[in-house]
């Protein structure tokens, strides 16, 4: 373990100036103290709190802290650290750069005020610089849940953009052909691969993204805008990918709540941190990352590198899962349109241009935060023709699914005929008789 003394001669300078370098003192010239700080994150040193060497680190984040509309991604990322903390028994502060650190201070002299060795960096698009100026400094850390292509900063992530395809291919294997995307209003790496995954899919089939890309508030509430949005359109889509797990909840929830029946009307595809997939009804069809396993795999990473036995850099991009459960099914003969305050009108294709005045206007956005990112395409309303509708019967509901789920990376065939039949005669179906058809 470097001490001050071993810093003070690498460096040519008095102990004491190391001294004060390090616990920020005024009177360090400013070159000398970065050749100091330089030198004892070269050497591995670690501040003391009292006669004892500091064995924590610190989980920092540059910008806002954990909000509980994150959703369960956070919670499952500081589980996945604290176990893999264990193995070297170091400790988890969690420290808020925003808040704490002062700008005269450079971030190795704060992270040694705040007594860590090392941090776990949980950033956003718009903080992504500060990840690189801590990187710079030399001092031990890593990003989880974003890439950088700059080689010192180190990093571990879920790699989403070929399930996003898949997932987008299943939708297109079972006869969608509007299918919508719903992303973050603000985009990080991880929500660009999403959507490039549903681009991909789209454009290898030869199908036209325009008018179907929505940008909105990455929450509950954002999803259940972006449904009541989506819904009131002349054309609605028939299917829906959401690449935010919140979001995807509030999806299900506004379609239970306006008598859409998922996924006998309407198919959604949604994104999921952690089981959040499980409980819901009817069970998500997901594009699932495994929050846990990147919080074990950083802080066991981490903490072994500090003592001396893990490897210099990591940089890794881990792969997701495309999991098949019971929110996904063929369209529906009749498109379903449904406007905010529930009235339900039926849409047939192939309608003469005499039918035009039966067609009610578009209905304007619900919420600000489901507008679309695109201009929509227009569709003739001679396309359209009201059918009639009979209102149906809610669902039951309840958390969970009573039956199993189908876990794959492809389509499923086999799912999408057993569902199609399943529905060809019924008005409402039970929990246990969609299982059932499930699987």
């Amino acid at each position: 373990m470097a001490s001050v003394r071993a810093i003070a001669k690498k460096v040519g300078v008095s102990a004491a100036t190391v001294s004060r370098a390090l616990n920020h003192h005024d009177n360090v010239d400013p070159k000398t103290r970065a050749k100091v700080l330089a030198a004892a994150n070269d050497a591995g040193y670690a501040p003391a709190v009292g006669k004892r060497v500091t064995t924590v680190i610190g989980l920092a984040y540059p910008g806002e802290p954990v909000r509980a509309d994150y959703g369960g991604f956070d919670s499952a990322l500081l589980a996945g650290i604290l176990r893999g903390l264990n193995e070297q028994r170091f400790d988890l502060a969690i420290l808020s750069l925003q808040r704490d650190k002062r700008p005269d201070e450079s971030f190795t002299q704060f992270f040694y005020r705040k007594g860590v060795r090392g941090v776990i960096l949980r950033t956003f698009e718009e903080t992504r610089g500060v990840c690189e100026l801590i990187a710079a400094e030399a001092f031990p850390s890593i990003v989880v849940a974003d890439r950088f292509e700059s080689e010192p900063i180190n990093y571990i992530r879920c790699s989403s953009r070929d399930d996003s395809r898949r997932a987008v291919e299943h939708l297109i294997d079972l006869g969608h052909r509007r299918i919508a995307l719903g992303m973050h209003q603000y985009p990080d790496t991880d929500h660009r691969d999403r959507k490039q995954g549903y681009l991909d899919a789209l454009h290898a089939r030869g199908l036209s993204e325009e008018g179907m890309i929505y940008e909105f508030c990455a929450s509950s509430e954002g999803g259940a805008s972006l449904i009541t949005r989506l819904m009131g359109l002349p054309q609605p889509p028939t299917a829906l990918f959401l690449t935010d797990p919140l979001a995807s909840v509030g999806a299900l929830r506004r379609c239970l709540e306006l008598g859409i029946r998922v996924p006998f009307e309407f198919s959604i595809v949604g994104f999921d941190d952690s089981d959040i997939r499980r409980h819901t009804y009817p069970s998500l069809t997901a594009v699932v990352q495994d929050a846990a396993m990147l919080g074990f795999e950083a802080a066991r990473w981490l903490s072994r590198r500090l003592v001396g036995r893990g490897e210099e850099r990591l940089r890794s991009d881990r792969t997701t899962m495309f999991e098949i459960n019971h929110s996904t099914a063929p369209p529906p003969r009749e498109l379903v349109r449904v406007l905010p305050d529930g009235t339900r009108l039926g849409l047939a294709i192939g309608a003469s241009a005499d039918t035009v005045g039966h067609v009610p206007a578009q209905v304007a956005s619900a919420n600000a935060c489901a507008a679309p990112a695109g201009s929509h395409a227009a569709t003739p309303i001679s396309d359209l023709l009201p059918v009639q509708v009979r209102t149906p019967r809610l669902m039951p509901v309840g958390l969970g699914d009573s039956g199993g789920s189908l876990s794959s990376t492809v389509g499923s065939p086999s799912l999408s005929g057993a569902i199609s039949s399943a529905v060809s005669g019924s008005e409402s179906v039970s929990g246990s008789e969609m299982s059932n058809a499930s699987v």
